[in-house]
């Protein structure tokens, strides 16, 4: 456990030493956090529905903005309409997916609040809203914005909805249905997520998922980060470790691996989010 609290210390200090940020809206609902499971995909930003304007949140400088007509790519792009601004220390917000059809003048030079585009819907957008995300250029990694910006009042803990452990094999055991198992080594896959605000939606992922097995960490899974490296994408399991790995048990989420020998087993997982509500579900499992 030592090794996850360390790098969530890592972290809160490298965002701590950024200003704190702002949302980019004060009324747009959100859909999908950082981290959610899109179908094998990891969400690498908050996509937010609804209407109104899209403002900066912080003071920045302009980087780029595509609107509709741009001849620079003759290529559609998944993020529609799209503005990036600096705020310095390496950190650039992205905000996309709004409405390409109003043109909105975006000064060099933004302030915190100022606004800067209109909700809307181009891109893969799936309903009217848009897409904020921020990434770190000097790390080459995608940043839970919830790191940096304070999160959104939540009092309902995540639910585990399902626990799955896959043998060498390939064989899959969900422990809602069985809780004797052969000996061996098994993947421990996950399925988590958090309530939308103020509704019982659970379509947002968690903020951390822990396993353990008789009392030892046998995986945990940060919500906090996606690394990018020689293009490969890497989120932090104990360790880095390939994103696709991680979400290719969609829905699930691949949280660690464990050897079992015959006996009595307890597995504990628990799911938190930034708020630091927590759920935790306990098996007792026999090893034959």
């Amino acid at each position: 456990m030592k090794k996850t609290v360390f790098l969530f210390g890592a972290v809160i200090l490298f965002c701590g030493a950024l200003n704190a940020m702002d949302w980019p809206s004060r009324d747009a609902e959100l859909v999908h956090n950082f981290g959610w499971n899109n179908r094998g995909e990891p969400v690498l930003g908050t996509a937010f529905r609804g209407s109104g304007f899209i403002e900066a949140a912080d003071n920045g400088e302009l980087l780029f903005t595509r609107r509709k007509g741009d001849t620079a790519s003759r290529l559609p792009s998944p993020l529609g309409a799209w503005t990036a601004l600096d705020h310095g220390d390496g950190i650039i917000s992205i905000y996309s997916r709004y409405d390409d059809s109003r043109s909105y003048h975006v000064s060099d030079t933004v302030s915190r609040g100022t606004p800067i585009a209109v909700s809307g819907k181009s891109g893969w957008a799936a309903v009217s809203g848009f897409f904020f995300s921020l990434f770190d250029r000097r790390e080459r990694r995608w940043v839970n914005p919830s790191m940096i910006i304070s999160p959104m009042e939540d009092t309902q803990a995540p639910v585990i909805q399902s626990i799955q452990l896959t043998g060498e094999r390939g064989a899959g055991i969900d422990l809602a249905q069985a809780r004797t198992l052969s000996q061996g080594r098994y993947t421990i896959a996950v399925a988590a997520a958090d309530a939308l605000r103020n509704t019982n939606e659970f379509s947002l992922a968690p903020h951390r998922i822990i396993c353990s097995f008789n009392g030892t960490e046998a995986g945990s899974l940060l919500f906090e980060t996606v690394s990018v490296r020689d293009g490969v994408q890497l989120m932090y399991r104990n360790g880095l470790t390939p994103v696709k790995q991680i979400y290719a048990p969609f829905p699930r989420y691949e949280v660690g691996e464990v050897w079992l020998t015959r006996g009595q087993a307890t597995l504990e997982v628990i799911a938190g989010d930034i708020a630091g509500n927590n759920r935790s579900t306990l098996y007792r499992l026999q090893v034959e």
